[in-house]
């Protein structure tokens, strides 16, 4: 830095005007910081103690009923304890280091939410923060007494350097899991969830098949049977009842074709989302406007996951809005990033939107389906927002990423 550019050096300058008095070294800055250092050796001894005591304790009791709850109570601890080291940090040094994750066993009931505690690396590094600190406070605590009383002209500068190791120690063991350690959490998740998801649409499926074209299929086997032992001792009725099985095989290839459209239509496959979606307008009964802005379609998974989604967001304007009219928007996005915390992720992003001006007030937990529909989104790396105030007008946003179709495939029949 050059004599002109300094805060102190337009005084010494030819016609410089005025300058502001050097900031005093004893500032407020400082002081919190010595602050920080002097309260560490309390609160550094009081964690070591009780972290030494619940191992010791914990993994000495652990072959026993009691060992392991124990482990589990006092990581939680140590969160809590993470969690107040955060918030002194940000108020003394500056130092502002987002909140873990909370702690979400994937099931309910006692032994998950054990096994849950007893592997999180969360608390793990709380707790080796509390534990190795313990050098580390005494001799901070020590050099910033001493300097107070016989070396304050330095102490500025030395408390500055104590601190920033405190912060460098702060970010390292009390920051949220790395992002690797996140997602990992999270593909976990969904991919319970995935499975659940299936197994549950093949329950569907064989119940669907069981209660309706099968049951159909079992009359009809029992009916030609019938006609044909008729057909030698009274041909007209034996006609008559290959007349009606007739009918009943109409019936039973419409439900099997119902089946097959429910667990993937044909119009979505052949001509893509922009068709589909039109069907699945034409069919609800408020009227519905689409549109679908996709210059390729995506990949066949993703696409799917579009489809059934927007089909029962609509079944849900037909049930429960009392609306006049909706409307269905698709488009591509691209280049979202990752806000971080359940935000956007980065990548091209496939959204939709879908808004009605009814009566509004649907919520998550209130039985329409918007749970399971949230569920299924974020199993994909998916993203679900619903907006609908009492009153309404109800929108519902959600995002799916972006997948391009490989091989050939139909052209883009979207719009």
């Amino acid at each position: 830095m050059t004599e002109r550019s300094r805060p102190d050096a337009a005084a010494d300058v030819p016609g410089g005007a005025p300058q502001q008095p050097p900031r005093p070294r004893f500032g407020g800055p400082m002081w919190r910081e010595i602050t920080y250092l002097l309260a560490n050796f309390p609160l550094g001894l009081a964690a070591f103690v009780v972290v030494l005591v619940w191992l010791t304790l914990g993994i000495g009791l652990s072959v026993t009923v009691v060992g392991l709850p124990l482990l589990a109570t006092g990581l939680l601890a140590c969160r809590q304890y993470g969690r107040l080291e955060r918030a002194r940090a940000a108020a003394l040094l500056g130092l502002r280091v987002a909140e873990p994750s909370r702690l979400r066993p994937r099931e309910p009931g006692f032994f998950p939410w054990l096994w849950t505690c007893l592997k999180d690396p969360v608390a793990w590094r709380h707790a080796l923060f509390a534990f190795v600190r313990l050098p580390w406070v005494l001799l901070t605590f020590a050099a910033v007494l001493v300097l107070l009383v016989v070396g304050w002209p330095v102490l500025p500068w030395v408390a500055r350097r104590l601190s920033d190791v405190d912060r460098a120690m702060v970010r390292g063991l009390l920051s949220p899991s790395g992002e690797l350690e996140r997602r990992i959490a999270e593909l976990e998740s969904d991919r319970v969830a995935v499975t659940d998801t299936a197994a549950a649409d093949l329950r569907r499926i064989e119940r669907d098949l069981h209660d309706g074209a099968q049951a159909r299929l079992v009359a009809l086997a029992m009916g030609l049977g019938l006609a044909k032992e008729k057909l030698l001792e009274d041909p007209r009725a034996a006609a008559k009842m290959v007349d009606e099985a007739h009918g009943e095989v109409k019936l039973a290839l419409q439900e099997l074709r119902d089946l097959a459209r429910g667990i993937h239509p044909a119009i979505l496959t052949d001509r893509g989302l922009g068709p589909a979606l039109a069907s699945l307008a034409g069919r609800c009964t408020v009227p519905v406007t689409t549109s679908v802005d996709l210059a390729e379609r995506p990949a066949p998974a993703i696409e799917g996951i579009a489809y059934f989604t927007v089909s029962e967001l609509l079944q849900n304007v037909s049930k429960h809005s009392a609306a006049r009219r909706a409307s269905v928007e698709v488009w591509r996005a691209e280049g979202l990033s990752d806000t971080g915390g359940g935000g956007r992720r980065a990548g091209d992003r496939l959204l939709i939107l879908v808004t009605d001006d009814g009566r509004g007030g649907a919520r998550l937990d209130g039985g329409s389906g918007m749970a399971g529909l949230a569920g299924r989104l974020a199993s994909v790396d998916g993203l679900f927002v619903l907006d609908s105030p009492v009153g309404g007008p109800t929108r519902v946003t959600a995002e799916l990423p972006w997948r391009a179709r490989t091989g050939p495939g139909p052209a883009p029949a979207d719009r």
